[in-house]
């Protein structure tokens, strides 16, 4: 994963003013620079309860339903914290961070065992109802010209589909955000695929590549996951991979010849978070999202034009039996 890097921050007031109107991609790849955006509201900053946003859409739709429903019910001023998703785990331990929000456990295994089970300095904040899984995904168009593109053994010996002018005749795997878990470039070579994976930069940069090979309908062949927006703006397909068995999954990443699990994302706080702020720490522990919110809430901000706090804040209002019962 990735070292601390800078991080960029908003303010939410109680009065939970508009952060300016950026999609997520917009949003992410600024994060993923360290650009600061515009701060809304003010105050102290030692009574503000602050949120990591880590570089996807899900992350930030956690954040900022939060951020509304810290600030409407319990006049809360949240900091929403764009930061990689390793490097916030420096700022659960030290403080400057209360809470993340959507960890993957799969790629944490290790800081788990450092912060939460060795050092106490970060507490487990429980499940937060999404179910989360990385994959291998195409166009449906591709799997109807191509039917044995279904699984990975349907690639064997077909890869130059995906091939383009930067791999020439291999196949081209497109990657997602380099801070991200991807473990693709040991899985292609211990299962013996001819592909070349080519890194994208960012997920927006990774996402237009995929809409503009879709306009095309141009074979594209890339990781992903599930949820996200995406998948209900086009028809997609996920090649199926070796099942990621436990033996496989304890296998060291050179060694890795299989898929991703399906994961149980949870929440992680600084410790000191309950007995600085109970109220909050007691409202984000109960707070369960689904698959079906998450995908709702982004596809509003990257799809129809909302930016995260307004899409947030139209969910809040629209579910308020949902959240309700996540209060202290």
């Amino acid at each position: 994963m990735r070292s601390p890097a800078p991080s960029s921050a908003h303010d939410l007031t109680p009065a939970a003013r508009r952060a300016p109107r950026r999609s997520l991609r917009t949003l992410a790849a600024l994060a993923a620079t360290g650009m600061l955006l515009a701060a809304c509201g003010g105050g102290d900053d030692d009574a503000a309860l602050s949120i990591a946003a880590n570089p996807w859409p899900g992350s930030y739709a956690n954040a900022y339903v939060a951020a509304e429903i810290l600030s409407r019910e319990l006049g809360i001023e949240v900091r929403i914290v764009e930061i990689d998703e390793n490097a916030q785990w420096a700022g659960l331990d030290d403080g400057s961070i209360d809470a993340a929000l959507e960890i993957w456990p799969s790629g944490h295994a290790d800081n788990v065992a450092t912060y939460i089970e060795e050092l106490g300095t970060v507490e487990h904040g429980g499940p937060l109802g999404v179910l989360g899984e990385i994959g291998w995904f195409v166009p449906t168009y591709v799997i109807d010209a191509n039917p044995s593109f279904v699984s990975w053994e349907g690639l064997l010996g077909s890869e130059g589909v995906f091939a383009t002018t930067e791999t020439r005749t291999s196949g081209r795997f497109l990657a997602a955000d380099p801070s991200f878990t991807q473990f693709e470039e040991d899985i292609i070579a211990n299962l013996g695929l001819d592909l070349v994976v080519v890194q994208s930069g960012s997920e927006a940069a990774q996402l237009a590549t995929i809409e503009a090979a879709i306009a095309r309908e141009e074979p594209v062949l890339f990781y992903f996951y599930t949820p996200h927006w995406l998948h209900a703006r086009y028809d997609l397909t996920r090649v199926e991979l070796p099942p990621a068995t436990a033996e496989c999954e304890a296998l060291p990443p050179a060694q890795r010849d299989c898929g991703y699990p399906e994961e149980d994302l949870f929440k992680a706080f600084h410790a000191g978070f309950a007995e600085r702020l109970p109220q909050a720490h007691a409202l984000l522990s109960a707070m369960r999202l689904t698959n079906e919110d998450q995908e709702a809430i982004t596809f509003a901000m990257d799809v129809e034009g909302l930016d995260a706090a307004d899409a947030a804040r139209a969910w809040v209002d629209a579910n308020e039996a949902v959240w309700r019962a996540w209060l202290p």
